[in-house]
């Protein structure tokens, strides 16, 4: 009885012992990705999105962790997001969220192109995308970039 008391013992150590070990370790990570050491501050970032909604939907975090860290921010939104008629409203409402986002509305562009509307089913000719986005990384002094993977 008193080898079972002494090995659960062990046990007991050996566990807590891994636990302390791999919390410190976590710890000591989570820090380090988060202290940033002001690597971004005043840095300008350029977000390109398909459509309005895309920067609450997929963006949120990044853009306050970015905004956080004192990053001047800018928005290139590719189309209204007219596929369903509502490109105006869809329009408005990426200038409001863009306030509740720390990015200032003259900072916000959306594009209104005829080869770039927005429908289901349609393609976009990439050289146009590069294109354009190249324009807007050298008008806005843009240092980080950020683009959707998916342009529909």
């Amino acid at each position: 009885m008193e080898w079972l008391v002494i090995i659960i013992t062990l046990v007991v150590l050996w566990v807590a012992s891994l636990f302390k070990i791999l919390h410190e370790s976590l710890s000591a990570s989570q820090a380090a990705v988060l202290n940033d050491g002001g690597v971004f501050r005043n840095r300008n970032v350029l977000l390109v999105i398909a459509h309005p909604d895309d920067e609450s939907m997929f963006f949120t975090p990044t853009l306050n962790y970015l905004s956080s860290r004192g990053c001047n921010l800018h928005i290139l939104c590719m189309s209204t997001g007219n596929a369903d008629g509502m490109g105006n409203v869809r329009k408005e409402e990426l200038y409001l969220a863009s306030i509740v986002l720390k990015v200032p509305q003259k900072q916000v562009k959306v594009l209104d192109h005829p080869d770039l509307q927005d429908g289901f089913g349609k393609s976009w000719n990439s050289k146009l995308l590069s294109k354009i986005i190249k324009e807007e990384i050298v008008n806005c002094a843009i240092d980080l970039k950020t683009i959707a993977r998916y342009f529909t």
